[in-house]
């Protein structure tokens, strides 16, 4: 297949495609789709093809760790004949990117790398992620490219309340706001009452952060007597941890605006992986010109058919300083066809394969308790799940919030009354037998930057 035209730059990209870059002066709607965004999936597959076929070699080439375990494996670069050939290839994780810290999963040398980032490294030693000047455009491009796709465009002004410094979230949004022409106020994360003064004076249309934050400073303009409905505020792009579709009614309620999820992890890229199209909101679209998705079942490894669950494994196309190769994101989701876009979407992401639970020998997941809590019209999306061990069962305890609104007029047994109806939920749906506090609103701790603490695990490791 010949070269598809993505945006007539000069300099084209593995593959004869060349990034796609939006310009300040353009000054160009949030409905403009490149050209990439409208190509068929022939067209596509036949560009990843071309971008695969260059990243495994980049990576062999490059990379001791990767060429050790492609030997091992049996296979090299010029084994790939099609897509799915890409399941002969070895996995990638986190025990990879720690065994080789700081860079030895570096393709580029470091007089090529423009910017390094990491993780917070509170589990262990950080992973650390490069990237070229050339990356950094890219970034930008896909960052701009989930932005528009929320329906965000040049004369929006973006408070960006993503955390900034090592790790990826704050910067990675901040550049692609810049390349899609918007007005953006670098905020990061916390002081949240300085949040809600920037959100009365500056008059933001745009916010960026967590979804449990985006809560909080519903909950903080409520305190400060501001009609949180009732701001400039439009549309949220909120990502970074799991949530649920009732969760993003909340949120909207609360804050009435459009709720759209972004994805993205500091190993693949950064935010901007994929985004919902603000018109479906039907789950993010992958950007599949540059990243290749698989899910696999995560007991086996083995890859399995769109539709079903598993976990979420990516491969970068187009990535120079890190190539990264069957990545294991551990999130665990399915693959859906596109709607707004011809590029696959992800569904829901239903937990992490490392956020599981296992009470009384159940397999479950916080976003499964999520579900159940915001069914109930009377409670909101403050909640905490306390996993403890009396003897040698397993215990489980949600505390979960009542509306601020409601709190006064919901007394001890209409509380146990909603007490026994989530109880009864629980155990129908997920199988495990939890006691349920309903509590006054203010009494779980706050999330006051990044992401909530949803489990608190007592027993004994």
């Amino acid at each position: 297949m010949g070269a598809v035209d993505v945006g007539g730059a000069n300099e084209l990209w593995p593959g004869g495609f060349a990034p796609f870059s939006v310009r300040r002066e353009a000054r160009m709607s949030a409905s403009v789709l490149e050209p990439v965004e409208r190509a068929s999936r022939d067209e596509l597959q036949a560009l990843q093809l071309e971008r695969l076929k260059w990243t495994l070699k980049r990576a062999y080439e490059n990379v001791p760790h990767y060429r050790a375990k492609f030997d091992a494996a049996g296979v090299r670069p010029d084994d790939l004949k099609t897509l799915a050939d890409i399941s002969k290839f070895p996995f990638t994780t986190k025990a990879d990117l720690r065994e080789t810290y700081p860079y030895g999963l570096f393709a580029s040398p470091m007089r090529d790398v423009v910017r390094v980032h990491a993780s917070s490294g509170t589990t262990g030693k950080p992973t650390v992620v490069g990237y070229t000047k050339k990356d950094i455009e890219t970034w930008s491009d896909l960052m701009a490219r989930s932005l528009r796709a929320a329906g965000v465009g040049p004369d929006d002004i973006i408070l960006n309340s993503y955390g900034y410094g090592l790790f990826t979230g704050g910067l990675g949004a901040h550049f692609g706001c810049e390349r899609l022409g918007a007005t953006v106020i670098p905020m990061s994360g916390g002081q949240t009452e300085k949040q809600v003064q920037i959100i009365q004076d500056f008059k933001p249309t745009v916010l960026l952060c967590t979804p449990s934050y985006a809560l909080t400073i519903a909950d903080e303009l409520t305190r400060q007597g501001v009609p949180s409905h009732k701001t400039s505020l439009r549309v949220g792009l909120f990502g970074a941890e799991p949530w649920t579709n009732e969760m993003r009614r909340e949120i909207e309620a609360k804050l009435g605006i459009d709720a759209v999820d972004i994805y993205g992890l500091s190993e693949v890229m950064g935010p901007g992986v994929a985004c919902e199209c603000v018109e479906t909101k039907d789950g993010p679209h992958i950007w599949e010109d540059h990243f290749l998705p698989e899910v696999i079942d995560p007991q086996t490894g083995q890859p399995v058919a769109d539709g079903q669950e598993g976990e979420l494994v990516f491969t970068s196309l187009t990535k120079e300083a890190l190539p990264i190769i069957r990545y294991r994101t551990r999130d665990l989701t399915k693959l859906l066809p596109g709607t707004a876009r011809n590029m696959r979407r992800m569904g829901k992401l239903t937990g992490r394969s490392d956020d599981m639970l296992i009470i009384r020998g159940v397999n479950m997941f916080p976003t499964q308790i999520e579900e159940l809590l915001l069914r109930n019209p009377h409670l909101c999306g403050h909640y905490q799940i306390v996993v403890s061990r009396d003897h040698n069962l397993d215990e489980l305890d949600v505390f979960v919030e009542l509306l601020p609104n409601e709190a006064e007029d919901i007394g001890p047994g209409q509380r146990d009354d909603i007490a026994r109806d989530v109880t009864h939920q629980i155990k129908t749906f997920v199988g495990v037998s939890a006691r349920i506090h309903v509590v006054d609103p203010d009494t779980i701790e706050r999330v006051v930057v990044g992401k909530a603490k949803r489990v608190v695990d007592k027993r004994s490791k």
